[in-house]
């Protein structure tokens, strides 16, 4: 039975706006930049234009479904779980017509995204922007705003505990730590000040970095879930 409202009129009579997903799959790459994952369009419209890969979402599918079949598709990755960050929903963010879109983040180590069909673009630290080649002006449709939005989820991530999203692996040293926050952050963190805020989340492992030129650094891995901190260094 099909449902009417007080009019007569059932769902497909009300006009109604396009869903679609796109998603900022955020990483730190091996020269230490904050870089997110574009490809350029092949579709008809905005065609030859740098983008995050979205798609469309279909009747019969979840937005969960469509952002994975989007990364799949569009920049080949997969294995990945990207979180919903916003809806963007302005009225002319799309000029084919009334389209939302619910934009997902993720932010994964950059050993992931080997082998993929899209392209790492550096972001900007201030204006959180892509850097994009010379002649092209921003990217299609409102993704600036999306790739900002996503960068702004990460650096909060990333001010108060240690490499939450498992960037630099279980064990580490305390500046190779504080690379891949300000990395992350985009403006470097003082020694002393970052080492006095991390520590509280971190344990020793009693063991030493190697093949560094130098003298050979403590290792340290994140406090395990029963929260207990390290003993003071």
């Amino acid at each position: 039975m099909t449902w009417r409202d007080s009019l007569s009129r059932t769902l497909a009579d009300y006009p109604h706006p396009s869903i679609a997903v796109d998603v900022a799959l955020l990483t730190v790459t091996e020269d230490g930049r904050l870089a997110v994952l574009l490809h350029e369009r092949e579709e008809q419209y905005e065609t030859g234009r740098w983008s995050l890969p979205g798609t469309f979402v279909q009747v019969d599918e979840t937005l969960r479904v469509a952002a994975l079949r989007a990364l799949r598709k569009k920049v080949g990755v997969t294995g990945q779980e990207p979180q919903q960050l916003r809806v963007f929903d302005a009225v002319d963010r799309d000029d084919r017509g009334r389209v939302m879109s619910v934009a997902h983040v993720d932010l994964v180590p950059s050993d992931r995204l080997e082998g993929t069909t899209g392209t790492l673009r550096r972001v900007d630290s201030a204006t959180r922007r892509p850097v994009l080649p010379d002649g092209q002006n921003g990217l299609a449709f409102d993704h600036d705003e999306i790739v900002e939005t996503a960068v702004k989820w990460a650096r909060d991530a990333y001010r108060e505990r240690p490499d939450p999203r498992r960037l630099i692996g279980e064990e580490f040293t305390l500046l190779e730590l504080q690379r891949v926050h300000e990395a992350v952050l985009g403006r470097p963190w003082q020694k002393d000040t970052f080492r006095r805020h991390m520590v509280q989340y971190l344990d020793e492992t009693g063991g030493l970095s190697r093949g560094a030129v130098g003298k050979p650094a403590r290792l340290f891995r994140r406090t395990s879930p029963r929260g207990e901190h390290s003993r003071p260094i």
